[in-house]
């Protein structure tokens, strides 16, 4: 999508493409899931979860709190990081409210 095209697209549309894009990763996915099942804001021990560099961490964290999924806060030398949880409801919200009005042909074989 060119940087000039988005004006075609409803504010939705576009936000649902950054958030799309930013979930397009697998450690980034894996953060996510990491943070929820926490259920708390954690810090350091994502680098012993996912087995990744800690500057590969950084960067992918980086774009989570770039859309504002996850916030940070600091805590001495150290940056805790939990889920927004405002922006992660309204994710949901958008996603499934996408996903539930438009059915896929009715359940049928349409091509």
């Amino acid at each position: 999508m060119g940087l000039t095209k988005t004006d075609l697209f409803t504010a939705e549309q576009n936000e649902l493409a950054v958030l799309a894009k930013c979930l397009a990763h697998p450690a980034r996915i894996a953060i996510l899931q990491h943070l929820l099942k926490a259920d708390a804001c954690i810090n350091s021990d994502l680098v012993q979860e996912l087995g990744l560099a800690q500057a590969t961490i950084s960067q992918h964290l980086k774009e989570l709190k770039a859309v504002r999924l996850i916030k940070g806060t600091i805590d001495g030398v150290s940056m805790n990081y939990c889920i927004n949880p405002e922006v992660w409801m309204n994710m949901k919200s958008t996603f499934n409210n996408m996903f539930d009005k438009h059915s896929c042909c009715g359940g049928g074989d349409c091509c």
